[in-house]
């Protein structure tokens, strides 16, 4: 039985999967969007949804939670830009699309960037 195999893991260690996943998250803050393999986009979706749900909320544990997980500067991006765009929308605030494989490995590629 194959019971509790929703977590990705990416072949690696734990440390090194949660460095990849705050830096896809840094780079889509930062950005709006970014181009990466699907599994990385959806592994990466719930983290980000949570964060900007989190965002709305806008008090100073939010900030400090935010701050912890993707530093200063994207927490303010979150915060001052990316929330008050979602104020009215309860969840479902990434899209995932998908693109044409990776010519090098064949990997299946998407992008994932926020609905406006």
């Amino acid at each position: 039985m194959h019971h509790h195999d929703s977590i990705r893991k990416f072949g690696r260690p734990t440390d090194q999967r949660r460095a990849l996943l705050r830096s896809l998250a840094v780079s889509f803050i930062e950005k709006g969007k970014i181009q990466t393999t699907e599994a990385k986009a959806k592994s990466l979706r719930p983290m980000i949804e949570k964060m900007i749900t989190k965002a709305k909320v806008g008090n100073l544990a939010a900030r400090r939670l935010l701050v912890s997980k993707v530093g200063d500067k994207c927490a303010d991006i979150l915060i001052a830009k990316i929330a008050p765009e979602f104020a009215k929308r309860n969840g479902g605030y990434t899209r995932i699309t998908k693109l044409a494989v990776r010519k090098s490995d064949a990997a299946s590629m998407a992008q994932i960037d926020l609905v406006k």
